[in-house]
């Protein structure tokens, strides 16, 4: 080949890598995080809570430690803030001039500082329960990390998984009358995910094997799943609830030594089995999705199922279970509600989590450890605004009912950047 003929070629390639970065590289985290800049220098420093102090408690009774309040002046911490805000922002700015992406750690600082300056700023004359308020992230989080769980494992294998909301429901309400009949929440846990199971069996029967749109049967299966449970709990429940809705629920288990560390231990280590188990599974799934057969096996579904079927995968078979195992997943999680927070079946008691899990997943690009962080960050805003309540803060109430769903779509749609979808992801594969 000459060299006339290499040079063209090697500047359609190299104009075909600058125009793949360009595409990859978003403005909007830079502006998302000039926007929030822009909003704490209206709040913290233009608007001020007078000349107060406020406190954050970082201890609880049962520490080892005992850690004091920290004290700090309002203004001037929303100052510092603001000012460590626009630099940041300023600094995305320049990665996306230079067609480099932000760094995910970058984002993460970012929002623990503008929430310490909306903290500092809302709650400024009174003392914030730093642990109280990461325990509430935590409890509030678990069903959006199992609902996540699935949501990721079901797309990586080309499934929308529209119906969480309905598999974390069905998996509340069975979990619920089992551990009431039986006194036993453990069979609770087992029947909430066989319920979540079943579910999922119906979303995958209609999109995997009879092309269903995969969309349209996640909402009718939602709706379903909620005038079924709702029914039944005006009709059976609320008839006997002594009997059928009153679950034994699980006690708090403290892991010696770890639950006694400041701050950490009793958000993490005094939890019951079930947020263990969380643990667990986000670690196991995690592992598993990158480093096993089966996760590549579910990955390459997702990505090219066509190309998956010619090296002898079974694309409908592989789609099909996983869908059904994502199922099961959100049903355990739905036990949750039922056995490790409030304690009885209400209705429609799910209160749309398992959209925000399906966000999650998007805002956590598909991965199992993104997608965790995600729903604890949609967890936080969701217990921010009672902490706020109880401590009495001039924040107006309705815009805390606001806050998680503000923060939902914000986060999908400002933070996230460019997010590709697996290839295949809610598109049906019909074998040639």
């Amino acid at each position: 080949m000459s060299a006339e003929t290499q040079a063209p070629a090697a500047e359609t390639s190299n104009g075909a890598v600058a125009v793949a970065r360009a595409a990859v590289v978003s403005w909007k985290a830079p502006i998302a995080f000039g926007v929030f800049a822009l909003l704490a220098l209206v709040l913290f420093v233009l608007n001020p809570r007078a000349e107060a102090e406020t406190g954050f408690r970082l201890s609880t009774g049962r520490d080892f430690i005992q850690i004091p309040d920290l004290i700090v002046p309002a203004f001037v911490t929303g100052v510092i803030v603001t000012i460590a805000l626009f630099a940041i922002a300023l600094w995305s700015a320049i990665l996306v001039r230079q067609r480099r992406k932000t760094p995910l750690w970058v984002v993460i600082v970012f929002a623990v500082l503008f929430m310490v300056g909306f903290l500092a700023w809302a709650a400024a004359g009174e003392t914030v329960p730093v642990p109280g308020l990461l325990i509430g992230t935590v409890s509030l989080s678990v069903p959006l990390i199992f609902g996540a769980m699935a949501g990721v494992i079901s797309e990586r294998g080309g499934v929308v998984n529209i119906a969480i909301e309905g598999q974390l429901l069905s998996g509340a309400f069975t979990s619920a009358l089992i551990a009431s009949v039986t006194n036993n929440p453990y069979l609770g846990l087992l029947g909430a995910a066989i319920a979540g199971l079943l579910v999922s069996f119906v979303l995958g029967a209609f999109a995997v094997k009879y092309f269903v749109d995969q969309i349209i049967v996640g909402v009718v299966l939602n709706v379903l799943v909620i005038g079924l449970t709702s029914f039944l709990y005006s009709k059976v429940l609320q008839a006997d609830a002594a009997t059928l809705n009153s679950p034994e629920r699980f006690a708090r288990i403290d892991i010696p030594v770890l639950s006694g560390i400041p701050i950490i231990g009793p958000v993490l280590f005094s939890q019951t089995i079930i947020v263990y188990v969380m643990y667990v599974a986000v670690a196991v799934i995690a592992f598993a999705l990158f480093k096993t057969r089966w996760g590549l096996r579910l990955r390459s579904v997702g990505e090219h199922p066509t190309a998956a079927d010619t090296v002898g995968i079974n694309v409908a078979a592989t789609r099909f279970w996983n869908v059904s195992l994502g199922g099961a997943i959100a049903g355990f999680g739905g036990a949750y509600f039922t056995l490790g927070s409030v304690g009885a079946f209400q209705k429609e008691m799910t209160a749309g989590m398992g959209f925000i899990a399906l966000a999650a997943v998007i805002f956590g690009k598909w991965h199992p450890v993104k997608a965790t962080l995600a729903a604890l960050l949609f967890g936080f805003a969701t217990n921010l605004k009672n902490v706020l309540g109880v401590i009495g803060s001039p924040v107006p109430s309705e815009f805390m009912l606001m806050l998680p769903y503000i923060v939902t779509v914000f986060a999908v749609a400002g933070l996230v950047g460019v997010s590709r979808a697996p290839a295949a992801d809610g598109k049906p594969y019909i074998k040639s």
